[in-house]
């Protein structure tokens, strides 16, 4: 049995102002709005996209610096068991030739390449020290003094001159020995730098997201192709070096979820900057 059912509305005529212009005009916003939505889809999936090759970059390299860590450990520890008993018995016989000038000028050779190789050998254990920062309010312009002031003798002998402009009681919270070996590991690069004279100037920022300490050379300044390899492993420029000291300073900055980068100076130069997030320190409970 069928019932009455109410028939649908009437369609609702046309405007009676729009015409063929404004029809068109909707249309066009319309279109102009997909387009708008359509370049920002694609701007976001090419951003995404970067972001996950820098990430799975960033993961392959920790990979590979792990089990480069494992093994560079291994070495490290076989090299200085050997050390100390080579270095005792050198020791030894300086004691029973110490009137044969000749001799003694030979162990000295041999003494010397003996110590290049324990800073090698401990370069390597600061490099694959896996340990977690130990963070303590660390004052940063007594770091930094102390850290130049042992420098004093060489810096003298090289002819370079010192600027500390970082505030006194500048204080953080880091691992002081991690952050002063960091600092130290810069210092030598830059007094490397510069072999008949210069100047090194320390500057810092405290902002409200970090603290930024810059180390700034006079010397020759980065060759442009080296940029991206600054920071690997074993990779170095100098005929004696490790190429593990910047390494050092970027895993230092790493462990603390900060960074190290490295710059040309307008006026000449290279500069190093370690950049730490700021921390607060929570209350006792």
């Amino acid at each position: 049995m069928m019932t009455d059912q109410p028939l649908p509305p009437d369609p609702l005529p046309l405007n009676q102002n729009a015409d063929l212009h404004t029809v068109l005009d909707a249309w066009q916003s319309a279109t102009d709005r997909l387009q708008q939505t359509h370049e920002a889809l694609r701007a976001e999936v090419t951003r995404l996209t970067n972001e996950l090759e820098i990430k799975n970059r960033q993961l392959a390299r920790k990979n590979r610096l792990a089990d480069l860590g494992q093994l560079a450990s291994h070495v490290a520890h076989e090299v200085r068991n050997n050390l100390v008993p080579v270095t005792l018995y050198l020791s030894l016989l300086k004691r029973r030739i110490d009137a044969d000038s000749g001799a003694l000028d030979i162990l000295d050779k041999v003494d010397a390449g003996i110590k290049d190789l324990d800073v090698m050998v401990n370069d390597l254990l600061n490099f694959t020290t896996q340990r977690d920062p130990v963070y303590q309010e660390t004052d940063v312009c007594a770091l930094v003094n102390e850290v130049f002031t042992s420098l004093t003798p060489q810096m003298v002998a090289q002819g370079i001159d010192i600027e500390i402009d970082v505030p006194r009681g500048e204080s953080i919270l880091a691992d002081r020995d991690m952050l002063r070996r960091a600092v130290l590991n810069l210092a030598l690069n830059a007094l490397d730098a510069m072999p008949t004279g210069g100047e090194i100037v320390v500057t810092s920022f405290n902002g409200p997201d970090g603290f930024e300490l810059e180390i700034a050379d006079s010397g020759p300044g980065l060759p442009r192709e080296n940029m991206p390899k600054l920071f690997e492993p074993f990779y170095t420029t100098k005929r004696d070096g490790t190429g593990l000291g910047l390494a050092i300073v970027f895993r230092i900055a790493e462990v603390h979820g900060g960074n190290v980068t490295a710059m040309n100076c307008p006026q000449g130069g290279a500069a190093f900057t370690i950049r730490i997030p700021r921390l607060i320190r929570k209350a006792a409970a």
